[in-house]
């Protein structure tokens, strides 16, 4: 059966390893094929927040996210981020979707500068040059101006800057309804139909 679709999400180091698990269990539970690209300190942030501890080998942290967050291992493939070789790497193969969830400031100011100096950047840049679909997730506080500076930067060029910033007016009683909020917007700007968080005007039906 073919996916859906082709995504590919980076995990890189800001806090908000939730929001990364959640969209990546939503979008394979329904029929999505996703890149996972993690940095390494992505992979810390995973371990102390999500209690996952990732492997620095692709091959066996697809098996580990596999096993830990029931994922079915035809929808999904992870990739070093020195794997040039990736599809994710070249405008003639890459998907035209891309989230960056959480991403670090860090990785924002890369992206705004066409770096290129991982797989996480090159694939992004690709993202962008090839008129795609690319969604930042930030998760920082306060804001320099150097980190809006960057983030206008992205948006001119055509980039998403989503930041994890949940609405309360759903009431929600559990941080996992906090974590579907910015999950159901990451996949309403990905185009994707979803109803996993109460929207505006729905809150009593």
């Amino acid at each position: 059966m073919l996916p859906k679709d082709i995504i590919t999400l980076a995990i890189t180091g800001a806090s908000g390893a939730a929001y990364a698990t959640r969209l990546l269990q939503w979008l394979n539970a329904n029929g999505y094929f996703v890149h996972v690209l993690v940095s390494d300190a992505g992979r810390v942030v995973m371990t102390t927040e999500a209690d996952l501890k990732l492997s620095k080998s692709p091959e066996k942290q697809k098996q580990e996210l596999v096993k830990k967050l029931r994922l079915n291992e035809d929808l999904l493939e992870c990739w070093s981020q020195t794997n040039w070789s990736s599809p994710v790497a070249s405008g003639s193969s890459s998907p035209d979707k891309m989230v960056v969830c959480p991403c670090t400031t860090g990785s924002l100011s890369a992206i705004a500068t066409g770096a290129s100096n991982n797989l996480i950047e090159r694939a992004a840049d690709v993202v962008l040059k090839e008129r795609g679909k690319l969604i930042l997730v930030p998760r920082e506080t306060p804001y320099s101006m150097i980190h809006l500076k960057n983030m206008l930067a992205v948006t001119e060029a055509g980039g998403v800057i989503l930041p994890a910033s949940p609405g309360f007016y759903h009431g929600p009683e559990k941080i996992e309804q906090l974590v579907d909020f910015i999950v159901s917007r990451i996949l309403d700007h990905l185009g994707i139909t979803n109803s996993i968080s109460t929207r505006w005007g729905y809150m009593n039906n």
